[in-house]
């Protein structure tokens, strides 16, 4: 479970123009299982999962995770976006103790603007929480889309690095507090 600090948990769910941010519940689970198991959304996060291996992990009641928000439209999952303070496993060290963003949509939903909706409205919810903790993303440097959306959503590259069999991107985006007091 995520370390996200003095954070209550769950937040009240999050509505954007389009989208409503929300725990999972158990009409979800298909989907859940559909993005782990699902070779075009892993194809830059470490494969996909084998679906009848997801099948018996993922319980019909999916769990509430600290830290993640279920994407939904118009009544119906198309992703997740997860804040994550990492911990002795990442492999990269920089992101070790910082809070990282992560984000899986649904193929069907690229392209659209989903996805920087969903994280721009997850980011302006762990800013007004938390205006001190800068947030941090990794993402391969292939992974074209996600090195656009994490500028568009105001991360800058501090350095690259090789991990996981590729040239990784590691961005920083500033804390709320440090952003406002630079304007």
């Amino acid at each position: 479970m995520a370390d996200l600090g003095p954070l209550t948990w769950p937040p009240a769910p999050i509505s954007t123009e389009r989208l409503l941010l929300r725990q999972p519940e158990p009409r979800d689970r298909a989907t859940i299982i559909e993005l782990g198991a699902s070779h075009e959304v892993n194809a830059y996060v470490g494969g996909a999962r084998p679906r009848d291996e997801l099948e018996r992990e993922i319980s019909a009641t999916p769990q509430a995770r600290s830290g993640q928000f279920v994407v939904d439209l118009d009544g119906a999952m198309i992703g997740l976006v997860q804040l994550d303070r990492r911990t002795g496993n990442h492999e990269f060290g920089p992101a070790l103790g910082r809070v990282e963003l992560g984000y899986l949509f649904l193929p069907n939903a690229w392209g659209q603007g989903y996805a920087a909706e969903a994280c721009a409205a997850v980011l302006g919810w762990f800013d007004d929480a938390v205006p001190d903790e800068p947030v941090v993303l990794v993402t391969q440097t292939a992974n074209e889309r996600s090195m656009r959306l994490a500028k568009r959503l105001g991360f800058t590259e501090v350095q690259l690095f090789e991990a996981w069999g590729a040239e990784q991107w590691f961005g920083e985006r500033p804390a709320a507090a440090s952003a406002a007091s630079t304007n």
